[in-house]
């Protein structure tokens, strides 16, 4: 299971990643990059809570997960 810390680096450099992707989409649409920071920073600050408590409800979730001794070396 994750811990907090990781949990918030991990969505941090993924949001970061996708900020990039997203404000290039909307400049090259717009040409104005004012325009796509904001809209890239408005989206991406709000997906980036949301994966946030995506991360974490998957920490609940036992499907895929071994048990401790369930595999063997």
């Amino acid at each position: 299971m994750d811990n907090h810390k990781r949990s918030i680096a991990k969505s941090l450099t993924w949001r970061t990643f996708c900020f990039m992707l997203t404000v290039t989409i909307i400049f090259v649409y717009t040409k104005d990059i004012k325009q796509a920071l904001g809209v890239g920073a408005g989206i991406d600050l709000t997906k980036l809570f949301l994966y946030y408590a995506h991360e974490r409800i998957w920490n609940k979730v036992r499907f895929g997960r071994h048990k401790a001794g369930d595999y063997q070396i």
